[in-house]
C-alpha cells in the first residue's frame, strides 16, 4: 500500500475524500491544491504508517524510500534542497487525524535549520533577525516535541533576555511579573544578536536536559519529528480528548511535511486563523485573528495578543488585516467564500502571508458552539447550500445542552472585575483554581470550579473538562482555551489582560483602569474565592451572580420544526410531578413515557401512611393506610393530567422494595413506633424482616402486588378517578397503566385482573375514560417471552436501565468502579448505562419487538430508560422499530433532534453522524 502522497502545483496524489487515509489536514491540503489555491507544496504520510508504527514501534520498511522520493519531488517544486546551505529547504512537520483535535498533537516548524543552513538562509534573505528568530523557535519546538525537554526551560531563558532588554529601556523588570514583562518586551522586540545568543543557550539547555547534542543533520531531524508526530497520537492530552469526543484509538494520525512559508519575515509578513462565520454566534462574516511578523504558534498559543482580521469601529480599527494588508485581506475573503461553498460548511482556515503573498495552510470543518451550529445550519439551508435534512444532521444532538446554558440575570447586582474576550458563551460560577489537576480533583468532590490560567495548553485538557468555566490572562478568540472551550460547550473568557496570575502564590491580581488607562483599583483573589464568568460578554464578576435560563427561539425553533417534520419516532419525557410535566411540554415532549409513582410518597404526611401500610399486620390494616394515601395520589394525577392534556401519560405502578420507605435512624424509628403504638423492639424486628440483601432482584415491582394486591388497586383507582375528573373538565386524558418487572404471562394476567376490576368499579360512578394497559420489559425472561406478555398488554416500554443490569450482571450503582477500565481497554465500546449495549441488551430488545409484534401487531413500543436521551441509543431504537423514546425533560430537545437524524440515516440506509463542527 502506498504510504506517502505528494501535493503541489495544482495536483494532489491523495484522494481528498479519504480522510481515513490522509487525515483531516492532509485531505484539506489535497483538496485546496486541486482547487488551484496557493498552498505550499509538500507530502502527507498516511495514517496507515502511523498505525504500523504504533503497533510495532518501528517505521514500515517501505516508508523510507517513499519519503525520500516525495522529498526529492518537493525540492524540485520549490527549487531548494534539504540541508543545502546555498538554497536551504525548511519544512513544517504537522499532525492531522481524520477528526479535528485542535492542539492535542504535535507540530514542528522551521525544520532543516542548523548552523550551516542558517548562514546560507541569511545570505539568501539578507534578514539575520528573521533567521535566528526561526532558529530559536525550531530548537525549542523540536526539543519539546522530539526530545522531551520542557518548553518552560526555554521560556525562562527568553524571559531573562526580555528582562535585560527592559533594563536597557530603563524599565525595572524586578517590579514586573512574567506576564507584565512579556507585554512590555514582546518577541518582536528582541534584536538579532539576542536571538542568535538564545539559539546557543537553547542548545545548551538541550545538552543539559537530554544529555545529547542538538541534531545538526536535517534528515535525522525529519525522522525524529515524524516519529514524534506519530507518538503524539497517544500522548495523555490526545487520549483524554479522544475519550471526550468518542474518537477511536485505532484511527491514528497522518503526518504532513510541507515547505515552510514565513510569517516572521518582517512587517509585510503575517500569520493568522480565520473562520468563514463567527464560531461563537454563527453570524455570516469573516472572523478571525492575525499577527504581523509572527509564526502560527504565536496566534494559537496565546504568546502574543492577536488583532482582528476585519476592520471594526473603535480602537482596533487600524490594527485589522483589512486595513493593514488590504490586498491580502481581499484574497483571503475570496478564498474563504470559495471554500465554504465548495465544502458546504463553515470552514476553519490557517494562513500565512510571506512578504505580501498569502498562502493557505489548512482548511477544515470549523469547531463551533451549539448556537453557532444551529444558526449556520439554518442559514445555509436558506442560502441553498444544504437541504433541510442536511441542516438537521449538521448539529450534534448532544451539543444542544449548550443551548440550555444559563445566562446572567440582568436584574441581579454584580461587581464587574475585568473584561476579556467572549471566547465561548454561557455563564458559570465557581471557586478559583489555578491548575488542571486541582480542577479535576475538586470537581470530582462535587465542587464547582473556574480554572484560571495565564494561558491554557493541551496538557490542561482534563482540568478544562472538569471545570465549570475557563478564564485566561492571555490568548485570543482562536487560542487553545477558546477553541477547546467552544468544543466542550464550556463558558470561557480569554485574553483578560487585567489579570496577573501567580501560580507560586496561588493568587490572581486584577488591575482595573479608567478610560484614560490609569489604574484605579487592584483586587487580589486567592484560590477558593468565588467568581462568575460570562463567556458571552467576556466579563468577570466577583462572587456568585444568579443566572436565568436561555430562550429557545429563532433559528433553534426553525431547526427543530424541520427535525419534527423528518422524524417518525415520538419523544416523551420521564416526569413525576406537575412541574416536570410542564417543563417537558415546554421542550416539546409528546407525552410522559414514565411517571414513577413511588416518588410521590416521600412527602412527610404521606410517608407516615406509607409506613403504616407497610408495617400493617393484615389486609385490613393495609387498606386503612391506603385509604389515607388515595386522595394524595389522585390529586397528583389530576395535576399531571391537566398539564399533559391531549397527550399520553404512562404511569408505572409501585416498583421499589418496601424497605426503602422505612426509617433507618434510631430517632425516626422511635417516632414511628409511638405513632403506630408498637414497641421499638417490635418495629426494629419488622424492619429487619423486610430488609433485602439484593433488592434489585427481590420483592419489588409486580411481585408486591402478587402478595399485596391492595397496593396496586389503590393506585389504579387514583389514576382512573383522576382521569375521569379531568376528562369531565373537557380535557382529553390518555392514561397508560404500566406494570413493572413482569416476567410471566400469569403475573401480567393477574395484574390485568386487578386493573379491570377497579376500572369497572370506578366507571360505575364516573365517566368512562379509555386507557391502555402495558408492562415494562426490564428482565431478560420478559424479552424472551414477549409473545406471551403481549397477549395481556397493549404496550411495552423497555426499562433499559434494569435490562442492562440483569443482562450484563452489572450493578449501575457499583460498576463505576471498574467500568472505565473496561472501556479504556476496549473490552466494551462505551459505558453500557450511557449508550445501549447493542449486541447484548439490544439483541433482547429486537427479539422482544419481533415476538411482541407477532403476537399483537398493534402493540405500541417505547423505551423509558436513561438510554432514551442518548443519541447513539436513539439511532438503535429507530432501527429496532420502536414508536417512541422517553427521557428526562431537559434531554427532550436532544432526543427530538437525534430521532430526526436517525430517520435521515435510516433513509440513507447507513449509520449517520453529524457533520458539523460542534463537539
Amino acid at each position: 500500500m502506498k504510504l506517502v502522497f505528494s501535493f503541489g502545483d495544482g495536483k494532489a496524489e491523495g484522494d481528498p475524500t479519504r480522510r481515513d487515509l490522509l487525515g483531516g489536514k492532509g485531505a484539506g491540503l489535497a483538496e485546496m491544491t486541486s482547487l488551484g489555491l496557493p498552498v505550499p507544496p509538500g507530502f502527507t504520510i498516511s495514517t496507515e504508517a502511523c498505525r504500523a508504527f504504533t503497533s510495532t514501534g518501528a517505521m514500515p520498511a517501505e516508508l523510507g524510500p517513499e519519503v525520500d522520493a516525495a522529498l526529492a519531488a518537493l525540492e524540485k517544486r520549490v527549487g531548494m534542497r534539504f540541508g543545502d546551505p546555498k538554497a536551504p529547504l525548511l519544512v513544517s512537520v504537522r499532525s492531522g487525524a481524520r477528526a479535528s483535535m485542535p492542539g492535542m498533537m504535535d507540530t514542528i516548524l522551521n525544520l532543516g535549520l542548523n548552523d550551516t543552513t542558517a548562514r546560507g538562509l541569511i545570505e539568501r534573505t539578507g534578514n539575520r533577525r528573521f533567521v535566528f528568530d526561526a532558529y530559536r523557535r525550531f530548537v525549542a519546538m523540536y526539543a519539546d516535541v522530539a526530545l522531551g525537554v520542557s518548553r518552560e526551560h526555554f521560556e525562562h531563558a527568553l524571559d531573562e533576555t526580555r528582562a535585560r532588554i527592559a533594563g536597557d529601556r530603563k524599565i525595572d523588570a524586578t517590579r514586573l511579573n512574567a506576564e507584565e514583562l512579556r507585554r512590555k518586551v514582546t518577541d518582536a522586540d528582541i534584536p538579532a544578536d539576542d536571538l542568535e545568543a538564545l539559539v546557543g543557550k537553547f542548545k545548551a539547555i538541550v545538552k543539559d536536559k537530554s544529555k545529547r547534542d542538538f541534531p545538526e543533520d536535517p534528515k535525522e531531524q525529519l525522522w525524529w519529528a515524524i516519529r514524534a508526530v506519530f507518538g503524539s497520537w497517544n500522548n495523555p492530552r490526545a487520549i483524554v480528548y479522544r475519550k471526550m469526543h468518542d474518537i477511536p484509538e485505532s484511527w491514528g494520525t497522518a503526518c504532513n511535511v510541507q515547505a515552510m512559508v514565513f510569517g516572521n519575515l518582517g512587517d509585510t509578513s503575517a500569520t493568522g486563523v480565520a473562520f468563514t462565520r463567527d464560531p461563537s454566534t454563527g453570524e455570516r462574516l469573516l472572523y478571525g485573528e492575525w499577527l504581523p511578523n509572527a509564526q502560527g504558534e504565536d496566534v494559537v498559543a496565546g504568546i502574543r495578543t492577536p488583532m482582528p482580521i476585519r476592520a471594526a469601529a473603535g480602537k482596533n480599527e487600524d490594527e485589522s488585516l483589512e486595513r493593514r494588508m488590504p490586498e491580502a485581506y481581499k484574497t483571503l475573503t475570496s478564498i474563504a467564500s470559495r471554500l465554504e461553498k465548495h465544502f458546504r460548511d463553515m470552514q476553519d482556515l490557517e494562513f500565512t502571508i510571506q512578504e505580501g503573498t498569502l498562502y493557505m495552510l489548512q482548511c477544515r470543518s470549523a469547531k463551533r458552539t451549539s448556537p453557532a451550529a444551529v444558526r449556520t445550519a439554518v442559514e445555509m439551508a436558506k442560502e441553498g447550500l444544504i437541504t433541510h435534512d442536511e441542516a438537521v444532521c449538521r448539529v450534534d444532538a448532544s451539543s444542544l445542552d449548550q443551548l440550555l446554558h444559563p445566562t446572567l440575570d440582568p436584574s441581579a447586582p454584580k461587581k464587574l472585575l475585568a473584561r476579556g474576550l467572549s471566547a465561548s458563551p454561557g455563564a458559570a460560577q465557581g471557586k478559583i483554581v489555578f491548575s488542571a489537576d486541582e480542577a479535576e480533583r475538586r470537581a470530582g468532590q462535587g465542587e464547582a470550579v473556574i480554572l484560571v490560567r495565564i494561558e491554557t495548553s493541551p496538557e490542561d485538557i482534563h482540568g478544562m473538562k472538569a471545570a465549570r468555566g475557563i478564564l485566561t490572562a492571555r490568548g485570543g478568540m482562536t487560542s487553545h482555551a477558546a477553541v477547546v472551550a467552544r468544543g466542550m460547550g464550556k463558558p470561557c473568557v480569554a485574553g483578560c489582560s487585567a489579570l496577573a496570575v501567580s501560580y507560586r502564590e496561588q493568587i490572581v491580581t486584577i488591575t482595573q483602569y479608567d478610560e484614560g488607562g490609569r489604574s484605579t483599583e487592584t483586587v487580589t483573589l486567592k484560590k477558593g474565592d468565588l467568581i462568575t464568568i460570562d463567556g458571552g460578554a467576556g466579563h468577570v464578576y466577583q462572587g456568585a451572580v444568579p443566572t436565568v435560563s436561555a430562550a429557545l427561539t429563532g433559528e433553534f425553533a426553525e431547526l427543530m420544526s424541520w427535525a419534527d417534520n423528518v422524524r417518525t419516532m415520538k419523544v416523551r419525557a420521564n416526569a413525576d410531578t406537575p412541574l416536570d410535566a410542564r417543563t417537558a411540554r415546554s421542550f416539546g415532549a409528546e407525552g410522559i413515557g414514565l411517571c414513577r409513582t413511588e416518588h410521590m410518597f416521600f412527602d412527610e404526611e404521606r410517608i407516615r401512611a406509607v409506613r403504616e401500610m407497610i408495617l400493617a399486620e393484615d389486609v385490613k390494616g393495609r387498606e386503612n393506610a391506603l385509604v389515607k394515601l388515595l386522595p394524595h395520589q389522585e390529586q397528583d394525577f389530576v395535576e399531571i393530567f391537566r398539564e399533559m392534556r391531549g397527550l399520553p401519560v404512562t404511569i408505572r405502578l409501585l416498583d421499589p422494595p418496601l424497605h426503602e420507605f422505612l426509617p433507618t435512624e434510631k430517632k425516626q424509628i422511635e417516632e414511628l413506633a409511638t405513632l403506630l403504638n408498637v414497641t421499638v423492639a417490635r418495629l426494629e424486628q419488622r424492619i429487619k424482616d423486610l430488609h433485602e440483601f439484593n433488592p434489585m432482584l427481590g420483592h419489588r415491582g409486580c411481585r408486591l402486588a402478587i402478595t399485596y394486591p391492595e397496593i396496586y388497586a389503590m393506585q389504579v383507582r387514583a389514576i382512573l378517578q383522576a382521569a375521569a375528573d379531568v376528562s369531565a373538565e373537557g380535557a382529553t386524558v390518555l392514561p397508560e397503566i404500566m406494570i413493572p418487572l413482569a416476567m410471566t404471562h400469569d403475573e401480567l394476567a393477574r395484574m390485568r385482573a386487578i386493573v379491570d376490576r377497579v376500572a369497572a368499579e370506578v366507571f360505575q360512578k364516573r365517566p368512562k375514560v379509555p386507557f391502555l394497559f402495558g408492562t415494562m420489559i426490564e428482565l431478560p425472561r420478559a424479552a424472551l417471552r414477549a409473545g406471551e406478555l403481549a397477549q395481556s398488554a397493549e404496550f411495552f416500554s423497555f426499562g433499559t436501565n434494569d435490562l442492562t443490569q440483569c443482562t450484563m450482571g452489572l450493578s449501575r450503582d457499583d460498576a463505576g468502579k471498574f467500568l472505565p477500565a473496561y472501556v479504556e481497554a476496549g473490552i466494551l465500546p462505551k459505558d453500557p448505562f450511557v449508550s445501549i449495549d447493542v449486541d447484548g441488551v439490544g439483541a433482547l430488545v429486537r427479539l422482544a419487538v419481533e415476538r411482541g409484534k407477532q403476537a399483537k401487531s398493534a402493540l405500541k413500543l417505547g423505551v423509558c430508560g436513561e438510554h432514551g436521551g442518548d443519541p447513539e441509543s436513539i439511532r438503535f431504537f429507530r432501527d429496532a422499530k420502536l414508536d417512541y423514546v422517553s427521557c428526562s425533560p431537559f434531554r427532550v430537545t436532544i432526543a427530538r433532534l437525534a430521532a430526526a437524524q436517525a430517520e435521515v440515516a435510516h433513509r440513507k440506509g447507513r449509520a449517520s453522524a453529524p457533520t458539523g463542527g460542534t463537539a
